[in-house]
């Protein structure tokens, strides 16, 4: 498994945890709560797509509530919002990253975390996102 595979897990679990419990974005980022030694590029882009996702929240629960056509927002599954949320944020904000491989972790995260049709939901989800809000940035 890549680096930013593992830091898109850990980001997506703080997510989770910030989603479920409220846990405070500083104990969040600390990443305290994981019981092993992370690398270092790990925990620097986990805390990048924490903090900046968390930052953005408003905006990109917006373009959620926008695309996630015949879904009330409060209903999404909290580990499908969480991947969405990180997602959203790679996709608006880390230029450096393909959008392509920002949408295909989101769904292989969806697949290994979420529930039958998460991958599918999510790859509608950021692909609507990527052809219409990217397109005119």
């Amino acid at each position: 498994m890549g680096h930013r595979r593992k830091a898109r897990e850990y980001a997506m679990q703080a997510l989770y945890m910030y989603e479920t419990v409220r846990t405070p974005v500083q104990e969040l980022i600390s990443l305290q709560w994981v019981d092993k030694e992370i690398p270092e590029d790990i925990r620097d882009f986990a805390i990048t797509l924490i903090e900046g996702t968390i930052d953005h929240l408003d905006f990109i629960d917006d373009l959620i509530k926008r695309y996630s056509k015949n879904w009330k927002f409060e209903r999404i599954n909290p580990v499908d919002k969480s991947i969405l949320r990180i997602s959203i944020y790679a996709l608006l904000y880390l230029d450096s990253i393909p959008h392509a491989v920002t949408i295909d972790e989101g769904i292989e995260l969806g697949k290994i975390y979420g529930s039958e049709n998460s991958g599918q939901f999510i790859n509608g989800i950021l692909d609507a996102i990527r052809v219409h809000e990217l397109q005119t940035r």
